[in-house]
């Protein structure tokens, strides 16, 4: 039988192992920091890994109509639960077939071709952690950090990466001049100004380092490859492009930049510090909605597919951000219940949009 001093050290142990092993997880929730308040950032410790005890996971998360949500932004209002991480690993997967695993400069800029020089990676937004671990395993001589508003959960992580909690919202000056790749994708929602969260990566790089951002702009797209906007939703509408038009407006709400994705191509092509620009679009069919038996419509059928399986996880992921900004609870019920029906049935011809934009760090001038 167990005493009550057992229980104050078990209880100290769990504090103790907490502030040993996620020390970068210790993040203030104040909504005034700026980027130059360095007690918000995070220690990096090495090996940085996380035991997701039970005092960590009350710090981290709370939970919000049935899921699981970051504690410290208010902007980011998807989910950060198992849930969701295994809806982005096979969203990974997904991404990979389609737009291929990383740009095409990036294995010579991680080449470890310089002596003395350890070539590093920066993952921001890096939510499961797929696209980095990738990076870390296929290239151990590489230095990766991965930067989230949660700590990563990986049991087999590799020892070439560490995982830092951080809000990029606050600003990078930590990283300057400190990475040959910096990566994001997907992260628009949670981001309050992405045009100067470009040249905050910009400026993390090293001369001739790679620069790599992809969103889409939460957005449906008829047969015709046109937005599905406000102005044309009518009772024939689509359902999904109805529900993603509601998570548009939710996430403009919060503070994130939904439309970020249309503005890739000129802000990192204006960029000062930023030259060899390249910008790709990919459309994903919303389901296999395709009736053609030649080779393209197998494949956008296969893409659809996957995507179906995305979208349909998705529509759970959306409800804490729908929900909590006050739509009406019946409203998304609906909605969501059709959309599945649409995209069960293949009735609903329409894509999504990724846009894509990566480029190098111009040298510095002599």
């Amino acid at each position: 039988m167990s005493s009550p001093c057992d229980h104050l050290e078990d209880d100290e142990m769990d504090l103790e192992s907490d502030r040993y092993s996620v020390a970068s997880s210790m993040h203030s929730v104040s909504t005034s920091a700026t980027s130059h308040d360095w007690e918000m950032r995070s220690a990096s410790p090495a090996p940085s890994v996380y035991s997701m005890t039970s005092s960590l996971r009350a710090s981290s998360y709370r939970e919000e109509f049935g899921r699981g949500i970051n504690n410290y932004s208010e902007v980011y209002r998807l989910p950060a639960d198992d849930e969701e991480f295994e809806r982005l690993d096979f969203q990974h997967i997904m991404f990979m077939e389609v737009m291929g695993k990383y740009p095409p400069p990036l294995a010579e800029v991680l080449a470890d071709d310089t002596p003395g020089v350890t070539k590093a990676t920066l993952d921001l937004g890096c939510g499961s952690g797929s696209w980095v671990l990738d990076v870390a395993r296929e290239f151990p001589h590489v230095s990766a950090v991965a930067v989230d508003l949660v700590p990563m959960q990986d049991a087999n992580m590799p020892p070439n990466l560490r995982s830092e909690v951080d809000d990029v919202n606050l600003g990078l000056q930590h990283f300057y001049d400190s990475f040959n790749v910096s990566h994001a994708r997907l992260i628009s929602s949670g981001i309050r100004d992405y045009k100067g969260l470009i040249d905050e990566m910009a400026q993390t790089l090293r001369p001739r380092g790679l620069l790599e951002v992809a969103e889409f702009d939460f957005r449906v797209y008829d047969a015709n490859k046109e937005p599905i906007m406000p102005s044309r939703l009518e009772e024939e509408t689509p359902c999904i492009a109805r529900w993603m038009n509601l998570v548009n407006v939710a996430v403009e709400q919060r503070g994130g930049e939904p439309d970020a994705a249309n503005h890739l191509h000129r802000w990192t092509a204006e960029h000062p510090d930023l030259e060899d620009v390249v910008c790709r679009e990919f459309w994903f069919q919303t389901c296999p909605w395709k009736k053609g038996s030649d080779p393209q419509s197998a494949r956008d059928n296969r893409t659809g597919e996957l995507m179906r399986e995305d979208i349909l996880a998705f529509l759970k992921s959306g409800r804490p951000l729908l929900l909590g900004s006050d739509i009406d609870y019946f409203l998304v019920e609906e909605l969501e219940m059709e959309a599945m029906r649409e995209l069960m049935e293949a009735t609903s011809q329409t894509y999504i949009r990724v846009q894509t934009a990566y480029a190098r760090r111009r040298p510095r001038r002599r």
